[in-house]
């Protein structure tokens, strides 16, 4: 469980530094840059329902504080 979530947040971050090389490399001219990031936005959606999914089924707990104090 844990694994997966670590390999979507890494590919997030890989795409994002995707665009950045492809920001500085094509200054803009060409599309590449707009698609690394709109796979970032995908695989970010993607992670959030995932850890939704996964917190409905029981597969992970919420961490923090509890409810009531005391």
């Amino acid at each position: 469980m844990k694994v997966l979530i670590v390999i979507l947040f890494l590919a997030i971050v890989a795409s994002l530094g995707s665009a950045l090389v492809f920001l500085m490399q094509d200054q803009g001219r060409s599309g590449r840059m707009a698609w690394a990031l709109t796979w970032r936005v995908g695989l970010s959606i993607l992670l959030f329902l995932f850890l939704l999914l996964a917190h409905a089924l029981g597969w992970i707990d919420a961490a923090g504080a509890p409810a009531t104090m005391g």
